[in-house]
This record gives structure tokens, sequence and C-alpha cells, in this order.
């Protein structure tokens, strides 16, 4: 499929979720669309505007009370009276509900956020505020995520409940705007996809919706092809059929077919994938099987028929031959695929719609590291005075905590009237009101390479090695991320490159690394740990990537010897999964090893095999560890 082809899939598909969201807004959870500011997004944005629905947009810098319905402090301060106002979550009743830069979204507000999409009704604010009724609300969530690179996307609690997910960040302006123009055009083609349904296509719609069923094999492929994909959560297969059953009433059908499972397929289930799915064994043409498997049937009953009785007359008992009709759902009934050409139908969609570099992304997914966590921006650590704004917390201002005023005055407004009496020219405020500023910092990265430098083949590793880090180095400027390079071989390990951001001094140290010699494994992953401390007590999170063939035969000490130095390489290995920090092996046996894979779990990272060394996969995968 050509790009033209792919941006233009893509795009209908984006505009198809708007149409969706138009008939169910929220029996789908909503939808994710990770896309930068720019024309694409601002076109979908001006389409979601067009539908006339009823969305509410909650900025990033919202609070609870705005959020569940509270004080209205800024009147409650005027009058000296206590003044209520509702949440902007029971304003989205039966509408969207639309968060801006959503991968920013304080957590303390998505807890609330989730539990009122789970349970359809606001959570009380406070405790006391249990034992009235509930205020009834159901919305659909747009979440509008702009992270570009090593940004964190938005949490995983509102990824699981929103269905559809788009992603529109490599889809060029040019293509958006050339099919918004056709699509404005009076004279398009009437396949074009129109996001705006009009008002009489949805009345048609929505109780079609409400009486349309799926069968138990379609639903039974669902689960088949989620559990193919990795993904471990049931309320994905059930985001998906509801989508399924919403594509199929937007074209009119009273149950869901094939294309219906397939869009659900491709929009639901293929963007959460976790491990690549197993292929059919005959996928190229999957649909041409069965109907041709009736095929010899039907065409040896008539046959041994004319050979036991060729002369026999038709009787007045025999059937009269099918009509037309019957026929027709004959053929229907033939070529309806079974359960588990269905199953291979979809796993066959979901293979032809899963992004480039999806094999490194899925291999170095997040591991079972354990203590503190390190991964793209490095470990979060909580701070005072600068960094990322969290909410503020009671606490009492001195030192480097500074007051935060807003939160002090809203603590201290429900309590005036007790305070004062019926005195309202001061606000009184005690000092159980008082809350401070806290703030989000990110440590730097840096990445560990501990480069194997021994065999015949060192010379080929040491080339692409050279050839990724130069890349990596080049995509972490702006992130002021590091490289260091730990080079092993013979009897000893060197720290061929201290921790360094500069491009040229990269290529200096690997230019003259000589290959050869045998494997000190264990000398090398003792180098790194003792790197990754000094590292640590610099304020910088480690991340070590092992390029090597695991065959370890250089002990500690510098003398051969395979049982001693794999014994001493376990229990570097042990000692760096204690540190809590994540690591990566890259596997260059010629087959995947089990002893590659046992050392690189004793690590407690990932294993990714790679018998030919290229510069660009390992770089991908490089900074797909970074981003975790």
């Amino acid at each position: 499929m050509t790009n033209a082809l792919q941006d233009l899939e893509t795009w209908n598909d984006a505009l198809t979720a708007l149409q969706l969201l138009q008939i169910d807004p929220h029996g789908f959870g909503g939808v994710w669309l990770r896309a930068p500011f720019g024309p694409v997004r601002d076109q979908w944005l001006r389409q979601l505007a067009g539908t006339k629905m009823n969305t509410i947009k909650l900025p990033g810098s919202i609070d609870l009370e705005r959020l569940l319905g509270g004080i209205d402090l800024s009147h409650t301060l005027q009058t000296g009276q206590l003044h209520l106002q509702s949440g902007l979550l029971a304003q989205a009743h039966q509408g969207l509900v639309c968060i801006s830069m959503a991968e920013r979204f304080p957590a303390s507000l998505m807890a609330p956020l989730t539990q009122a999409m789970d349970t359809q009704c606001l959570p009380p604010l406070r405790m006391s505020d249990s034992a009235s009724p509930p205020v009834q609300t159901t919305f659909g969530v747009v979440a509008l995520d702009e992270s570009m690179g090593d940004d964190p996307p938005i949490s995983p609690a509102l990824q699981e409940r929103l269905g559809l997910w788009l992603n529109l960040q490599e889809l060029p302006p040019s293509a958006v705007s050339d099919l918004a123009f056709a699509l404005q055009n009076k004279d398009s083609d009437e396949a074009a996809v129109h996001a705006v349904l009009p008002a009489q296509s949805l009345a048609e719609m929505r109780p079609l919706l409400q009486r349309m069923q799926f069968n138990d094999e379609q639903a039974t492929a669902i689960c088949a092809t989620a559990m193919g994909l990795g993904i471990d959560s049931l309320r994905v297969p059930s985001l998906a059929l509801r989508v399924a059953c919403v594509h199929a009433a937007l074209h009119l059908r009273s149950e869901v077919v094939q294309a219906d499972l397939a869009f659900a397929t491709r929009a639901v289930l293929a963007p959460r994938a976790t491990l690549w799915p197993i292929p059919p064994e005959d996928a190229s043409d999957p649909t041409e099987t069965t109907p041709q498997e009736p095929e010899p049937q039907t065409a040896s009953e008539p046959a041994s028929d004319s050979e036991t009785k060729p002369d026999q007359p038709l009787s007045q008992e025999d059937p009269p031959p099918p009509s037309s009709d019957e026929s027709e759902q004959d053929s229907a009934a033939v070529n309806q695929p079974s359960p588990q050409d269905l199953k291979e139908l979809l796993i066959a969609a979901a293979l032809a719609s899963l992004p480039s570099h999806i094999l490194e992304r899925l291999m170095t997914k997040t591991g079972s590291n354990t203590g503190q966590s390190s991964g793209r921006s490095g470990t979060v650590r909580s701070g005072m005075q600068r960094g990322r704004p969290l909410p503020p917390r009671p606490g009492r201002p001195g030192g480097l905590a500074r007051l935060h005023v807003l939160a002090t005055l809203r603590a201290a407004a429900p309590k005036q009237r007790l305070r004062n009496g019926t005195q309202t020219a001061r606000v009184a405020i005690r000092s159980e009101d008082f809350h401070v500023h806290r703030y989000q910092q990110n440590s730097a990265t840096c990445l560990i390479l501990a480069l194997d430098a021994s065999g015949s083949a060192a010379l080929q590793r040491l080339a692409e090695a050279k050839g990724a880090v130069e890349l990596l180095l080049q995509q972490s400027y702006a992130r002021r991320d590091s490289v260091c390079i730990v080079a092993f071989r013979g009897a000893q390990a060197q720290l061929l490159l201290p921790m360094t951001r500069s491009l040229v001094r990269a290529k200096r140290a690997m230019t003259g690394l000589p290959g050869g010699g045998g494997t000190p494994l264990a000398l090398a992953l003792k180098m790194a740990c003792e790197q990754a401390q000094q590292l640590h007590r610099q304020g910088v999170t480690p991340l070590l990537v092992v390029l090597s063939d695991g065959r370890a035969n250089i002990s500690l000490a510098g003398v051969g010897g395979r049982a001693q130095a794999q014994a001493d390489a376990v229990q570097w290995a042990t000692q760096w999964r204690l540190t809590g920090h994540r690591s990566m092996w890259i596997d260059t046996s010629v087959k995947p090893d089990a002893q590659v894979q046992n050392m690189a779990s004793t690590m407690g990272g990932n294993y990714l095999p790679m018998p030919q060394v290229q510069a660009q996969r390992m770089a991908s995968a490089m900074d797909n560890l970074r981003r975790l």
C-alpha cells in the first residue's frame, strides 16, 4: 500500500470516528487522538465542532471542585455567603468531554474522571456528601494527546477506557487539506466520508444500534484476536464489539458483518498490540478457501447418482429443483466464514494495520523491574521550587515551601461564617487552611552501552553500534540525554566513552577500538553497575543496553573458564537487577539463545534477538527503551 493510500485510510478512519461519536457518544468510551498542534488536528476539531454535539472542554488547570461541582470561590468571597456551582462533567451529560493536552492532565483528577465514566454518576466531593443522591451523567471523552518523542502519553487508566485510538502524528497536512477540500465540495463523490451526519440519518441509526446483536462466533473471534495480540484487558474486547455494532448501525445494517469486525480490529485492537500475532498458515488469500471446499462435494453427489441410476425418471415424490432465491441463500450460507476463518481474517487485518518498527517496540515493552523506575524522562522526583506544577497539598510555608494563596483561600472559604459570625469584612484564615506549592522534576537519562568487541564478528558489530550511537546522539540533543560506552574484549573491560552528549567525541572514541579476543562479560557488567551508581549520585537515571552473544569465557579474575565466567556474569546481572534500573539485551547470536534469554531475565530487562546487527534497528530499540 502506497503512502497516499495509507494517509487516505488513516484520515477516513479519523472521520469515521467522528461519525461513531455522533451515533453513540459514550458507549465505547471515546477517542484518544494523538496529533501535534497543527493543521491536521485543527481540521479534525473543526469537523467535531460541525457536528453540533454538546462538547465541554477541560483545561489542564482545572481543579477538583470545577470538575465535579462545589464552591464558587469568587462569588462566595464577594457576597460572604456560600454559593455552589455545577461541575463540568455534569454539564457534559449525553455529550463529550474534550481534554486538551491530556498527557498533562493531573493524576488527582484522572481518578474521579474515570470513576464517573464507569459508574455514570459523579463521585462525592467530600465524605459528608455521600448521603446525598449522586448526580447522573453519561459522557464520552476526546483526549487530545500532543506528546512527542519522550513525552509521556495519557494515563493508562484513561487509555483502557477509550475505545478508538487514532494516531495522526505522521499524517502530512497536504493530504488532509486536499481531502478536506474534496469533502467540502458539493460535487464530490458519494462514497467520500462525510463527518457530519444529518439528523434524519441519526434518527434511523440510533434505533438500529439499540437492536444490534452479534453472535457467539464473532465474539469468540474478537476475543481470540485480542489474545493473539497480547491484550490482557477484558474491557478491550467489549469495546471492540461495541464499536463493531455502532459501525454496523452507521451503514444501516441490522446485524454485524465482517467489515464491521475488521474496522473494530483495526481501530481498537491493533493499536493496543503488545505481541506480534501469529499469521494464519494460508494468509495469502484466506477468503478463497471457504467457497472452494464444498464444490467437490456438490459436484460429486450428482455424478454418483447418475452412475447408479442413469435411466431412472424423475418421480413425483422427488423434490423439485431449488429456486433462484433458495440457491442464493445456499450460496450465502456457503460463503459465510467459519469461526476459524473469521479469526484468521481479523488477525490478517490487525497485521496489515500495525505500524512500522512495531517489533522493536513490542520486544522493549515494560519489564518486571522493581524499585525505582527509570525511563524516557528519568526518575520522577517531587520538589518545592521548580518543575511541572502538581496539585497543592496542606502544609506550612517556610524554607523551600511556598504558600499557595488560591488553595488556601479555597480551604478557608466554607468556614467564614463559623469564624467571623456576621462580620464579612475580612477573610479569617487559620493554620489548618495553609496549602503549599508542589512541583515534579525529571532527571536526565544516560544510556550505558556495553559493547562486545570480541570474536570474529566484532568489526561488523562495532560499525553498526557506532552508527546507532550517532543516531541516538542526534535524536537526544534536544532532550539533553547522554550516552556512555563500556567496551569489553580480551581479559578486560574499559570505559571507552564517559557520559557525554558530544557526537564528535563519540565518533573519535569508537574509531580506534580494536576487535577480537575473549568475552569478559562479568567485568563489563561490573563496570556498568559502577557507572550506574556514579550517575545515580549525580542525579542522572542510567539505562543499560548489552550488545553481545552472551558466551562469557573470561572470569572476574581475568582467567579463562566458561563455568566460572558464566557464574560471575550471573552474579553481576543480579546486582544490576537490584539497582532497579531498566535494561535490555540485544542478542547477536545466529539463533535466539535460551542462555542469553535467561541472562536478560536475570537482569530484569528486555530481550531482543538481532542476528544481523543493524544500526537503524538498534537505535530504534534503544530509543523505545528510553520512552518506556
